[in-house]
């Protein structure tokens, strides 16, 4: 019987801050929650940007930089306008760049009639003397260049971007002082920060888990698509000769986009198990999930680490999805608006009119766990993923448009979920996070898909939610946005409006949708299954089936009986008190980060091997060898059969 994907952790960071404990989740429906828990999630944020720290817990109160005192209802009256205003999706902050200041340098060319001269120090002359130079030795130190004729020179100047607004984390949110980061750069930082957030929450220390199982047991599937492209990574490279730098040691290295992984390997985990970087494109982290969820479906793997971090908001990066006509402009969102102030809160609006998607930063990991595994160690249960689906679009005119794959996907995922749990539940207590990117194009194609699924399997009111009017689009990362927010979803029942809209586009397939301008309020019972889809560029689709957690408690007492439930959970009970440990004291700014590096390594000379297993020092358990292969009986026939199997061919 295959084993069932339990997610028993999840955590990172994105615009709206914190996503373990379902934070970031709130953010998003802060204007629903109760008095108590609103102020609670203010605090948080207040806390993680910097605004305020912790005075007493008892009481609580916080402290400012200023010097004052608040209590949770004093500090939400004096912050939380700032806190709204500097979260989720806004103009892009100065800590990455000016956006209306962006350097580079343009070409001129200089015609004089007579000719231009300039002494410098021979250190800085070039070790190619280029043609037109005239070069006349002055002293032992400084020469003369006399230059004739028009000269191409570039002038450094700065110029203004035409897309202004990102998906940022929250203002004041600094990764790099939360450990040694070392040059690191930003993605492997926020790889460092989202895998510690989630392994933190699940409540269970690493090392029992790691204890409980084989070091081969163990997987971790994690990658980006834009790679590390600031300046401590590739970025800093491919820029070092034009800015006249020397390119480091780790620029290249760290460049990686597999590098999100070998980091929790090594910085995080201590692993020694499996690991992977699978992309494509903006489905990368449904790509890395599938990989996890087919590991623990054939009991390869009991415990699988799944996420992205994507950290994009370069100058750079936007001038290349720009150029593309891919990014909301500032020029695009004034003329929807028929303003000349453009509302970059408002830039990304999937399923309205439109103008391009907004560019985000996003770092998101979920713990994967054998059912089995999680029952015997009282792993909490936060759903669970029964099913990826991965279809590419066949013949295109064009690489970036979409195809016939993504209906490909989501009609494999409604077909597998009504298997399993029935038409009412796909009917009735399903919802979709739609890929909901923001682009005209999209907003067309997109609800065609999930109109004519609907109509197929006769669901009507088909509610979708689309984070990214939110967050933005984080890439590679953004499917992990989708689940983080199912998670919340299922724990809460609230699915958040489409953002920053007041219609849907007249272009729009809604018919059979329900595309909320209103919170849609349930009981958090009633949402079972949910629908993650994601359309990547280059025709990389995929949707996966996501199982609430209730769902999840029946399949369990179904598979392994009403007296192995009861004993599960009598054990999460303390696992759900030390989880809301770790969660009280990151609420209090102590993240906790899991950060290895200089811990004693594995002593090569210690390992113990033999042909049946080999032993590592400091892993409570052996590595089983192969002794059987799946292929051996084909090796295996009698003389006899094989002689009469000859003939038959012959």
């Amino acid at each position: 019987m295959a084993s069932l994907p339990l997610i028993v952790g999840f955590g990172g960071y994105n615009a709206a801050g914190r996503s373990s404990f379902h934070h970031g989740y709130k953010r998003l429906i802060i204007d629903t929650l109760s008095a108590r828990e609103r102020q609670a999630a203010y605090a948080d944020l207040a806390v993680l940007m910097g605004l305020v720290s912790v005075k007493t817990q008892e009481p609580l109160s916080y402290l400012d930089t200023l010097g004052r005192v608040f209590s949770l209802a004093e500090l939400e009256a004096e912050y939380s306008q700032v806190i709204l205003k500097s979260t989720l999706v806004r103009r892009i902050e100065k800590t990455y760049f000016d956006a209306d200041a962006v350097p580079w340098q343009q070409s001129v060319t200089l015609n004089t009639q007579q000719p231009v001269s300039f002494e410098i120090s021979t250190k800085q002359m070039p070790p190619v003397i280029p043609d037109d130079w005239q070069v006349t030795p002055l002293n032992k130190k400084t020469v003369k260049v006399t230059l004739i004729g028009p000269v191409d020179v570039k002038i450094n100047t700065v110029r203004a971007l035409g897309v202004k607004g990102a998906g940022q984390f929250p203002s004041g949110f600094m990764p790099n002082q939360h450990y040694a980061s070392r040059f690191h750069p930003r993605s492997l930082q926020m790889a460092i920060l989202g895998a510690s957030d989630a392994i933190n929450s699940c409540g269970i220390p690493w090392q029992t888990i790691a204890d409980a199982v084989s070091p081969d047991d163990v997987a971790v599937y994690s990658s980006n698509i834009m790679g590390q492209l600031d300046e401590a990574g590739l970025g800093g490279m491919l820029n070092a000769r034009l800015k006249g730098q020397r390119i480091t040691s780790k620029q290249c290295p760290l460049g990686h986009n597999s590098m999100t992984a070998d980091f929790i390997n090594a910085y995080v985990l201590g692993s020694v198990g499996s690991t992977g970087s699978i992309t494509g494109a903006c489905a990368s982290f449904l790509y890395n999930l599938k990989a996890g969820m087919e590991d623990i479906q054939s009991g390869r793997k009991k415990v699988v680490l799944v996420g992205n971090s994507e950290t994009p908001i370069t100058s750079e990066i936007i001038d290349g999805y720009a150029s593309m006509g891919a990014l909301a402009s500032e020029e695009g969102l004034r003329n929807l608006d028929n303003t000349l102030d453009a509302d970059l809160q408002r830039s990304s609006r999937p399923f309205s009119d439109n103008c391009g998607f907004t560019i985000a930063e996003s770092s998101q990991y979920f713990l994967l766990m054998d059912d089995t595994l999680a029952m015997s160690l009282g792993a909490q249960i936060y759903g669970a993923v029964s099913d990826v689906f991965v279809n590419a679009d066949g013949i295109k005119q064009s690489i970036s448009t979409p195809g016939a794959g993504n209906m490909i996907t989501m009609a494999k995922a409604v077909a597998s979920a009504q298997a399993l749990l029935g038409e009412r539940a796909v009917r009735e207590h399903s919802f979709i996070q739609a890929h909901g990117s923001s682009t005209p194009f999209n907003r067309v194609t997109e609800s065609k898909i999930y109109h004519e699924i609907a109509q197929t399997f006769a669901i009507k009111d088909w509610p979708v939610c689309a984070v990214k009017s939110y967050l933005g689009h984080s890439l590679a990362s953004a499917s992990g946005d989708q689940l983080a927010m199912t998670l919340g979803i299922f724990a809460h029942g609230v699915i958040p409006k489409v953002n920053g809209i007041d219609h849907i586009a007249e272009d729009v397939f809604a018919e059979r949708l329900h595309i909320p301008l209103k919170h849609i309020k349930k009981t958090a019972k009633h949402w079972q299954v949910a629908f993650l889809n994601s359309k990547g560029f280059g025709g990389n689709n995929a949707s996966a089936v996501v199982l609430s957690p209730d769902v999840v408690k029946n399949m369990l007492i179904q598979r392994h009986g009403d007296v192995i439930y009861n004993l599960y959970e009598s054990r999460a009970v303390l696992t759900q008190q030390k989880a809301m440990d770790y969660d009280h004291q990151a609420s209090m700014g102590q993240l906790s980060v899991i950060y290895r590096y200089g811990a004693p390594c594995i002593d090569e000379s210690e390992i113990s091997l033999t042909q049946d297993e080999l032993t590592l020092p400091g892993f409570a358990r052996s590595i089983a060898l192969p002794t059987q292969h799946v292929y051996q009986d084909w090796l295996q026939v009698d003389t006899e059969a094989a002689r009469r199997l000859a003939q038959v061919h012959n």
